[in-house]
């Protein structure tokens, strides 16, 4: 594991309005607390869309017709590209998070707003850093480090009593 703080550019867009939505200084906390003791430095993006652009993005990349909660992107630079200029750090990927989506969870879930974000920046955070849930196994790997970074934000399980 890595020491020591977490160097991070994490851009933070809205391709809707703001009002209701969580603040970028949350985005990168959020994304801070995945990466703490995972990496050091990372450069990513996060969008946050509607409905109509979450569908069609994960219609484009996923196949599947309906807009879903975050979609990640990891990076793919391989160690012969050279970074754009101005980047020196590794590009960790992007985060798209369908506000919609988001908000519908979080009401029918009963979980507050803020600690759905928080919960879904950190599973596509870990998804950037290659973390998966294709079988049973992985999934509990993933949902339990889920649930040890959230509990460090002072954030409830957000799997209590799906099981």
């Amino acid at each position: 594991m890595t020491q020591g703080p977490v160097h991070l550019e994490v851009a933070v867009s809205y391709a809707l309005p703001r009002t209701g939505l969580p603040a970028a200084v949350s985005f990168r906390k959020w994304v801070a607390a995945a990466l703490k003791g995972r990496i050091r430095e990372a450069d990513l993006a996060i969008r946050i869309v509607d409905a109509k652009e979450g569908q069609s993005l994960n219609r484009h990349y996923r196949g599947k017709d309906y807009a879903t909660n975050v979609l990640s992107f990891p990076g793919e630079l391989d160690e012969d590209i050279k970074l754009p200029p101005g980047v020196t750090m590794p590009l960790l990927g992007d985060l798209v998070i369908c506000a919609p989506v988001v908000a519908r969870e979080a009401k029918e879930q009963g979980k507050p707003l803020a600690a759905h974000y928080a919960h879904l920046t950190v599973h596509g955070t870990l998804h950037l850093l290659g973390w998966d849930h294709e079988d049973d196994k992985d999934a509990e790997a993933m949902e339990q480090l889920e649930r040890e970074i959230l509990a460090e934000l002072g954030i409830a399980d957000p799997y209590a009593g799906e099981r």
